[in-house]
């Protein structure tokens, strides 16, 4: 993994506002950690930031942090962003060493279109989307890539099935990563079914009668009179 330059600065304004002052200014505040050291509290330009970063690719950057006459080996542990404008507002370095495992998440993508999904019908139901591993900074995967191509309805994969060379993995053995579940069959039930097989509706008898039926009547109880 290719270790990221970065230019940086100690940061003296403390608090909200000198973090408020500090983006003002065009860059990012943020703190340093690990290694036994106090946290220090830092900012680095906000441009130079973003265009090192869009370089690089997956989770876990490796960061050489230039900080005046001190230089540090960090790994980005998060960027906060803020949530209307999405803009990194606070940024976390841990202080590694190059010789000395970490405990990083790496993302799980799933590789291939599976027969189960292809031939049955099935639904691929993606479980663990990050893998807890511990290795050195420099064996950190981008990703772990799983091929599903094998898997039919029923078969899943879990974290015992996982192999990936040079790193110890962390996470639950039992938990599942992927499954092909069998298709879910919807009724659909059309009013003509509905209709069918339901006790009809009996219809009260309506007896009516005209003005004309009732003028014969009147005349027929007149003769007997």
């Amino acid at each position: 993994m290719a270790v990221i330059p970065l230019k940086g600065s100690p940061r003296d304004r403390l608090g909200k506002g000198g973090a408020r002052k500090t983006r003002a200014a065009g860059a990012i505040p943020g703190v340093i950690y690990g290694h036994g050291e106090t946290p220090q509290a830092v900012s680095v330009e906000r441009v130079e930031f973003e265009t090192a970063i869009r370089q690089h690719k997956g989770g876990n950057p490796i960061i050489h942090l230039a900080l005046g006459t001190h230089e540090y080996t960090a790994l980005l542990r998060s960027a906060q962003r803020d949530p209307l404008s999405q803009q990194i507002i606070h940024i976390d370095f841990q202080h590694i060493s190059l010789t000395e495992t970490v405990e990083v998440e790496v993302p799980v993508h799933l590789i291939g279109l599976s027969i189960g999904v292809k031939d049955g019908g099935g639904i691929l139901e993606h479980g663990l989307r990050e893998i807890e591993i511990r290795c050195l900074p420099t064996a950190i995967p981008t990703s772990i890539d799983i091929d599903v191509t094998a898997l039919a309805i029923g078969d899943s994969i879990h974290v015992r099935d996982l192999k990936v060379e040079g790193v110890t993995i962390l996470s639950d053995a039992d938990a599942v990563v992927a499954v092909v579940a069998a298709p879910t069959v919807m009724e659909e039930t059309t009013a003509a079914a509905t209709l069918e097989g339901t006790p009809g509706k009996v219809e009260p008898e309506v007896i009516t009668k005209g003005k004309k039926d009732e003028a014969a009547e009147g005349a027929e109880k007149e003769k007997k009179k």
